[in-house]
């Protein structure tokens, strides 16, 4: 079978011949694999590997699009950064890092509607916002090599916090729901307007990939009914809209969202990815009160192959490949991404260990 032909039939949970197989890295992973020999000069991760799949991010959310970004403060190691969104960050030099949150003008309602929803609604600024060649680009590559290919991209509540940071929308969600609500809505009708844009120019995806980290360890950012009454019927929204154009629909969260999958689920999401193990997610549990209804991606813990543990690795894939491919619904992927502590031998065995027990022949 092709990528293309695997990942269509394993979002359905049909019979394919094996799992799924893909991957993220940080880019100084790539970078110390070349370095060493392992991967060519030039050479994509997922042609090494052999994955399934390719992701195109191809939008500018960023709300101030003419807004030329501030240096506040640089130091040997960071930089702190006024940016687009009016988000004051704390961004690393010298690594791939998630950036600090130091302050946000965007705090409450007005601020949202003085500075930024004006300019989300602005249709004119649409398609400055989608990269139309890299879209393109990336499409043919993908159909070329056999790849199922993904149009990838935040979802609302991945779009709120960059703007006001999570304090600032999760006390809003106590405080003014209306606000958070309205929030998600704009963003919302944002995502559908560009995707109508760009397919109409540059043709659909396979499907689509939305990245929405909506937990931390052990508890999500929002109880189930607030998620349920002011995110909930955005992802609807987005979600119906894609089906609506036969794309099937694959969630990536990291943290602990378990007390949000039933309505995820009833939101119409096809695939969760990632499935965070260190956060307190359980694949086999999901795949066992969710598997008639949603295929999975992740689940790998990640921390096995950070300490290069190939004991670890070999008993983990034992326990959990031959579940979770029971419904043909399963795609392999660590359970966040690979640093580049991870040894290329280590990440090799990963793949061949787990494709070798994910195969159905």
């Amino acid at each position: 079978m092709t990528g293309i032909e695997r990942i269509g039939r394993i979002l359905k949970r049909q019979p394919v011949d094996r799992i799924g197989l893909c991957e993220d890295f940080w880019g100084d992973t790539q970078k110390l694999w070349c370095s060493q020999g392992h991967i060519r000069e030039g050479e994509a991760l997922d042609d090494h590997f052999g994955f399934d799949l390719t992701i195109a991010w191809v939008f500018n959310l960023v709300a101030d699009l003419d807004f030329v970004p501030v240096t506040i403060e640089e130091t040997v190691e960071t930089r702190l950064v006024k940016d687009g969104n009016y988000a004051t960050l704390r961004r690393h030099k010298l690594h791939d890092s998630t950036p600090e949150h130091v302050d946000f003008d965007v705090r409450e309602r007005a601020s949202w509607e003085e500075l930024v929803r004006p300019r989300l609604q602005r249709t004119a600024d649409d398609t400055r916002r989608i990269h139309f060649e890299a879209y393109r680009n990336a499409r043919r590559r993908a159909a070329a090599n056999g790849r199922f290919f993904f149009w990838g991209g935040v979802n609302v509540f991945e779009c709120i916090h960059p703007v006001c940071g999570h304090e600032h929308m999760l006390a809003g969600m106590a405080l003014d729901p209306e606000w958070v609500a309205d929030m998600a809505n704009v963003y919302a009708d944002l995502l559908i307007r560009l995707m109508e844009e760009l397919f109409a120019r540059e043709g659909q995806p396979d499907g689509i990939w939305f990245y929405e980290d909506m937990g931390f360890k052990e508890r999500p950012f929002m109880s189930p009914a607030m998620y349920r009454e002011l995110i909930w019927p955005a992802h609807r929204k987005t979600v119906d809209f894609c089906h609506g154009r036969g794309l099937p629909v694959v969630m990536h969260s990291c943290g602990f969202v378990e007390p949000l999958l039933p309505h995820m689920v009833e939101a119409g999401i096809d695939c969760l990815q990632v499935i965070e193990v260190k956060a307190g997610m359980d694949p086999l549990r999901i795949h066992r009160n969710f598997g008639d209804r949603l295929s999975l991606c992740g689940g790998m813990d990640a921390r096995n192959l950070v300490k290069n543990d190939i004991d670890a690795i070999r008993r983990e894939l034992a326990w959990k490949i031959p579940v979770l491919k029971a419904n043909n619904g399963y795609i392999l992927h660590s359970d966040h991404s690979i640093p580049d502590t991870c040894a290329y031998e280590t990440y090799r065995f990963f793949v061949d260990e787990g494709l070798k027990l994910g195969s159905y022949r």
